[in-house]
């Protein structure tokens, strides 16, 4: 009998099973069903996870090229290496400098190929300084590089080489806000010298800031990153360019599996500017900002600390013509939103130059629509506009608050002359701070110029007095102060006890 239920279809076997038997069947049929899912999904994840990386190092190594610079050492006569006239060891020294060309020192970094014609992507770091530039292939060809443009804010640059009869094989920039945290990459460069070296590794974080740069948007890496990776690329499984490799993070100077790479969506704007124009061209908003503290928040009225606090605005700048103010927060640009101050630098820098773009600020508890057109940074840097602080005037006596902890006197002119004041910066001058007073603890320091107490501008110590005491009697936990330190204004909060 079980021999012919064997030989039926399911449905002929339920149908000869006793009407009392068909939920314990039915069980085993829908347990036996999840079980062939499971094992199916489960083969299909395995199946996603690369069993080699051969077949894409193989294609993908043509594209990666060695870099190597030679630097003159000896310029102006300033010797490396140099000893007290009559040192035993200085006419040993001079002889073995005049050998084999002893005036030059060389580096070797990685770098990648963008295009057919030669164009070559690599690190800033990697040429800076450099009298001569090398490109060779993964076949042992070698070329002499022409530097068409170098980024130091980035630490990217961009060569040609004349490919003459090779044929090169270029790669293209992924979307590198699709990379995930636990995604494969892949590395590939000339750590050490040693040309085509491949490794692998998952991506450990996002968006990292390492400190070095206004425009910090670094891909952490665990795929074994090492001197001489600089410049290289790191790869996504579909052979695509998803970051510049540039740093690690490392006491002895080899891989402990901190590598940090410059992202791609960053990396490939820099380079398309660098191959048109030879430099950069960013946007430029004309604005100090700083992040938002907890006290800030509070006494702004906002949420949350997202956004970017304006602490001051340039002098005819793109700002100052779009009607911002400081105090402003930005909380929107260009239809992205700014969750922390860092981003709004890069996507400013990033957004069009001589268009309109809108902007939405928090001011006082209100959100208000900004148009602005951005001008052009290096312009602004090349004629000297961002070295000024913007604008925002006396009495003779001293105010000493005891509650907060300082001591307060108006801007004369021996005053602005013994800090540094400029005459077109309006406030009260610190003139002491009492040690582990309020004041102490918030970071005020003698010689700064309180221009704003909340919301009041204070131009005389008179109304200083009256803010301060404004605030207090309304039962502020902290007083957010607009103070100029060296030229620069900046928000600070003081805790009131």
């Amino acid at each position: 009998m079980a021999s012919n239920m064997i030989k039926q279809s399911p449905t002929m076997i339920i149908a000869q099973i006793p009407p009392s038997d068909y939920w314990r069947v039915s069980m085993k049929y829908a347990l036996a069903g999840v079980l062939l899912f499971t094992m199916i999904i489960n083969s299909a994840l395995a199946n996603d996870r690369p069993q080699s990386f051969a077949d894409l190092a193989e294609q993908l190594t043509p594209s990666v090229v060695n870099i190597s610079t030679s630097t003159l050492v000896n310029r102006d006569g300033d010797n490396s290496l140099q000893f007290p006239p009559g040192s035993p060891f200085e006419d040993f020294f001079e002889e073995f400098q005049d050998r084999d060309n002893p005036r030059t020192a060389q580096a070797l970094g990685s770098g990648f190929i963008v295009s057919a014609d030669g164009y070559v992507v690599t690190n800033n770091h990697v040429i800076d300084g450099a009298d001569a530039i090398r490109v060779t292939l993964y076949n042992d060809r070698s070329f002499d590089a022409e530097l068409i443009g170098r980024d130091a804010k980035t630490d990217i640059a961009v060569l040609k080489i004349d490919p003459e009869d090779e044929v090169l094989q270029p790669v293209a920039f992924g979307d590198s806000d699709q990379m995930r945290v636990g995604d494969w990459v892949l590395a590939i460069g000339n750590p050490f010298g040693l040309g085509g070296s491949v490794t692998a590794g998952i991506i450990s974080a996002r968006g990292r800031d390492i400190g070095t740069g206004p425009y910090d948007d670094f891909i952490q890496t665990d795929a074994s990153i090492n001197r001489g990776n600089s410049g290289g690329p790191l790869f996504n499984l579909d052979g695509e360019v998803i970051g510049i490799n540039t740093a690690i993070f490392s006491q002895s100077g080899g891989s402990v599996g901190i590598g940090f790479a410059i992202a791609a969506n960053l990396a490939s704007n820099v380079v398309d500017q660098l191959s048109e124009y030879g430099q950069t061209r960013r946007g430029w908003l004309g604005v100090f900002i700083q992040e938002i503290t907890p006290e800030i928040a509070e006494n702004f009225g906002l949420e949350d600390e997202s956004g970017a606090l304006v602490s001051s605005v340039h002098k005819e700048g793109p700002a100052e013509v779009a009607g911002i103010k400081a105090g402003d927060v930005v909380i929107a640009f260009n239809g992205k939103p700014i969750e922390e101050m860092r981003s709004l630098p890069r996507i400013v820098a990033e957004s069009p130059i001589g268009k309109p773009i809108d902007m939405v600020v928090m001011r006082d508890g209100k959100k208000i629509t900004l148009s602005v057109t951005l001008g052009v940074l290096e312009e602004a840097e090349e004629s000297g506009l961002l070295a000024s602080a913007p604008s925002e005037a006396e009495t003779s006596t001293e105010l000493n608050n005891e509650k907060l902890g300082f001591v307060l006197e108006a801007l004369t002119p021996e005053r602005r002359q013994e800090f540094s004041v400029g005459d077109d910066i309006d406030g009260v001058v610190i003139l002491d701070v009492v040690s582990g007073s309020a004041a102490d603890a918030a970071g005020l320091m003698i010689g700064d110029v309180i221009r704003r107490v909340g919301k009041s501008s204070v131009d005389t110590l008179d109304k200083a007095d009256a803010a301060i005491r404004r605030e207090m009697e309304n039962g502020k936990t902290s007083i957010v102060l607009l103070i100029n330190r060296g030229g620069r204004d900046r928000f600070m909060a003081i805790t009131v006890d």
